[in-house]
């Protein structure tokens, strides 16, 4: 892998912020969630319209509804992991419920004019689920986490006594690191270097045991309220406001062991536990417009714009040591980052911006007659654009100091220079046999890294039945997801980063109970 650098600022005060690359695309790199019926479909809602699913996608499908309805979607997620860390693989499987649009359409039509109509619609879904586990363990004589926190100091410019203070400037890893003599200053050719205690081992040609667990808990949810007009049963036109809900935990463990039989070596092993928490609210909108040119036929455009979150985040470390002394004696240290941040965990307030969006669609529909009962099937198209590398870090102070200002601009330099803009392709179609349908859909979500060695995409196979009568349907749909991605231990800026590539499947069963009136 080619190497990938860190700017200068942004390495050393990182641990202080919080903030990594991979925020970047967490809130922006996920696949399209909508109901039973139009998951079934891979997830096509750019032309298509007469779903509650248009509110996320394009708002200008609301205008295919003249009456009302109100819909509910749960569902379930099953989550299997492969993690090929270091040509070594480890497997974890997770659980958790979902559930897709859920909410009220109201429909109305013009009396003096049938072919005009509006309507207005409110839901709430869950966009992402982050609720997952990740576990890895690897032999490594290449590198060591430890020496990010040896790094860091070394370029920091502090000395041990303002780290080790109780308002530290790094307290989640350099400070941790020095007080339990993980990290330490040593003499070297007349010289004063920072290395940390697993070093020694490298150096021997020696590899450290690595095990890695990361628990991730939570969701990305949007409250939406829309509206759309149809014009002469031609033109439909509509907007969306989302204001997106985010809350997301993960619980990350490292530890690392000597697997040499030699105890002076000044290293047995360490353990590193990070307690992340972000949460914060949001506020976006969607534009579209659908023209049908000829009955049958339908042709869409939306354009999201970005998200605007105010975010807060909170951490706390822990870190417990393990060293052999010169004389081959054990030697034990522990201590809290909350040592270090004034006795409580850290906080950080700041804005982030996720990337615009654009969705491009057509759709065919067999057989379309002014009775929709007389409909046969429909196949659709979307192709959507997500300029992920447009994913943007701000402070959250009114005048926040130099160092700030330095850490967001090297945060949103590093974003530019690793992530890059992707298409996203969703296709399916549904045939009607009188009460009951059926369904087929695939979607294929492109690699977000610019680093051609950074494998990572997502796929989605897709079926479902429905069923309709007297104003009730029901909707059952699974959804096989095979997504590919990488997940980054620690970053270095001296070297290249090691890393483990993540194959996930997941099982979707989903389910949409709704009612017209």
């Amino acid at each position: 892998m080619k190497k990938t650098l860190l700017s200068l600022s942004l390495i050393v005060i990182q641990q202080a912020y919080g903030q990594v690359p991979e925020d970047a695309i967490r809130y922006s790199w996920f696949p399209h969630n909508g109901s039973a019926r139009n998951m079934a479909t891979g997830g096509v809602m750019g032309s298509l319209g007469g779903d509650l699913t248009a509110l996320y996608v394009n708002p200008a499908g609301l205008g295919f509804f003249k009456t009302g309805e109100a819909v509910i979607s749960p569902g379930i997620l099953m989550n299997r992991n492969t993690a090929n860390y270091r040509d070594a693989k480890t497997q974890t499987d997770k659980n958790v419920f979902t559930f897709g649009p859920t909410g009220v359409i109201l429909g109305q039509v013009n009396r003096h004019q049938p072919k005009n109509s509006h309507a207005f619609a409110i839901g709430i879904t869950q966009l992402a689920n982050f609720n997952n586990l990740i576990q890895y363990k690897a032999l490594n004589n290449f590198s060591s986490f430890s020496e990010q926190f040896a790094e860091e100091f070394a370029k920091s410019g502090y000395s041990i006594n303002d780290v080790l203070t109780t308002n530290s400037p790094l307290p989640f890893g350099s400070a941790p690191g020095l007080y339990t003599y993980l990290i330490d200053t040593v003499t070297v050719n007349g010289g004063i270097q920072v290395k940390a205690a697993p070093e020694y081992l490298l150096d021997a040609g020696q590899a450290v045991l690595q095990e890695m667990s990361k628990r991730t808990r939570g969701g990305l949810y949007e409250l939406s309220l829309g509206y759309a007009e149809n014009k002469n049963d031609k033109w439909y036109w509509g907007g969306s406001i989302g204001i997106p809900f985010l809350s997301y935990r993960s619980n990350t463990v490292f530890t690392e062991s000597d697997t040499s039989s030699n105890n002076f070596n000044k290293f047995q092993s360490f353990r590193y536990e990070d307690e992340f928490k972000t949460q914060g609210v949001g506020l976006n909108a969607r534009f579209g417009a659908i023209y049908r040119p000829q009955e049958y036929i339908r042709i869409g455009l939306a354009l999201h714009t970005p998200s605007f979150f105010v975010l807060k985040d909170t951490r706390q470390t822990s870190l417990s040591t393990v060293l052999e002394s010169d004389s081959g004696t054990i030697e034990r240290y522990s201590v809290s980052s909350n040592q270090f941040s004034n006795g409580s965990p850290g906080e950080n307030r700041y804005y982030q911006t996720s990337p615009w969006r654009a969705v491009l669609s057509a759709s065919y529909v067999f057989r379309e007659v002014e009775n929709v009962k007389r409909q046969r099937a429909f196949i659709s198209a979307d192709i959507e654009y997500v300029n992920h590398r447009g994913s943007r870090f701000s402070s959250y102070q009114e005048e926040p100091g130099d160092e700030e200002k330095n850490y967001y601009k090297g945060l949103n330099r590093v974003v530019k220079e690793e992530f890059k803009g992707t298409f996203n392709f969703r296709v399916g179609g549904e045939v009607k046999f009188n009460t009951i349908m059926g369904r087929l859909g695939f979607a294929y979500y492109g690699n977000p890294y610019k680093d051609r060695d950074l494998k990572a995409n997502r796929m989605l196979l897709s079926g479902g039945i429905g069923y309709r009568h007297h104003g009730f349907f029901i909707d059952l749909t699974y959804v096989h997801h095979i997504n590919r991605d990488v997940n980054f231990p620690y970053r270095l800026e001296d070297r290249a980063n090691t890393f483990a590539n993540i194959r996930q499947t997941q099982g979707q069963l989903m389910a949409t109970f709704g009612v017209k009136f």
